[in-house]
């Protein structure tokens, strides 16, 4: 007699032997290389670097970095690609480059923590979206979630407090959340043809090109500074910075992100991720002597645990009563769906 596997069962050994994996190290490695992009911009604008500056260096020379492999790609797989290649211009534009501008645009007004704890509401700010475009009411477990992230985003903004509440750094933060939000719509899609090295490096290109274009026509201020500014507390080059930008915050966290990604799987992975955040607040305490009061570290946990509580729902899989729940399957990630098999009809007797 054969026995019936049970989908659940399979799927949480996946998530053990996933979590035992090397490729769990790599996440970690990948989400404390991305935190470090404040520590290092902000250095750079200490001495007098624009945002706009920041960025166009970062994704230009990680562009660079990886256009060969990119090249080689595309002429391999170009029968494959040719027609994402709009797609791939759209997530150079908007995850990359203008996240990142707007991200950095932030941290000259508020904190490196509190800036990116803005630009982690993006769960909770797809849960609205999907709930306008889909007209269908999330479940309790994200409603709880959604207000907590909310509750904590008022004490993180520490509005009763001494400091004065930066209007700018605020809307900032929250545009990046718009972007970062786009980044997760745009990464839903299933069996994608397109490789993460083309994906990433590609849209490194695209997202640079238009960063210089606006600082050639002036429309993006372009400010750069030579002189040596204060990292860690010590006095170094301005190359210092520039090649962790390049290198360390975008070139390996990218590659790193990817194969973590591959062998972890999307679930597992969008949950490391989280601890951007965390390491984002140890690097800005740690080098820039940063850290949040008592209050924004309390409002940074209740965002935490509001983003945790959407993402369980959102593995959850879609509710199984209610209207018709027609979407667009290239909009749907499977990964993140656990769709419950429907019960076979019962065999007849097998007869001795």
């Amino acid at each position: 007699m054969t026995t019936a596997k049970n989908p659940s069962l399979e799927s949480a050994a996946a998530t053990r032997t996933a979590m035992a994996s090397p490729a769990l190290l790599l996440a970690f490695v990948s989400a404390a290389a991305f935190a470090l992009s404040g520590p290092f911009a902000k250095s750079l604008f200490d001495i007098g670097w624009s945002p706009g500056a920041a960025v166009a260096v970062r994704i230009g020379g990680a562009a660079v970095v990886l256009l060969i492999p990119v090249i080689i790609t595309l002429v391999r797989r170009w029968s494959d690609v040719k027609g994402s290649l709009g797609r791939i211009a759209i997530y150079g534009i908007v995850p990359i480059a203008l996240c990142q501008l707007f991200y950095f645009n932030a941290v000259q007004h508020v904190s490196v923590g509190v800036a990116l704890l803005l630009e982690y509401l993006s769960p909770v700010l797809l849960v609205g979206w999907v709930w306008l475009s889909t007209r269908q009411r999330p479940r309790i477990l994200t409603v709880i979630g959604a207000m907590s992230a909310m509750s904590g985003l008022v004490l993180v903004l520490d509005l009763a407090g001494s400091q004065k509440v930066s209007v700018e750094g605020i809307l900032w933060g929250l545009a990046a959340a718009v972007c970062s939000a786009v980044y997760f719509v745009m990464s839903a899609r299933s069996g994608d043809n397109v490789p993460p090295i083309l994906m990433a490096g590609g849209g490194m290109v695209a997202g640079a090109a238009m960063i210089i274009g606006l600082g050639v026509t002036g429309l993006l201020p372009m400010a750069f500074a030579f002189g040596s500014p204060v990292f860690a507390g010590v006095q170094v080059h301005w190359l210092v910075p520039v090649l962790g930008l390049v290198l360390v915050t975008t070139v390996l966290a990218y590659l790193v992100g990817i194969v973590s990604t591959r062998g972890l799987g999307s679930k597992v992975a969008s949950f490391v991720a989280l601890f951007e955040v965390l390491f984002a607040v140890i690097w800005a305490w740690l080098l820039l002597g940063e850290l949040p009061r008592a209050i924004q570290l309390m409002g940074g946990v209740a965002i935490m645990f509001g983003v945790v509580l959407v993402r369980l729902d959102e593995l959850r899989g879609w509710p199984r009563r209610g209207p018709s729940y027609a979407v667009e399957l290239d909009a749907v990630d499977f990964d993140a769906v656990d769709l419950e098999p429907v019960e076979p009809l019962p065999a007849e007797t097998p007869q001795p």
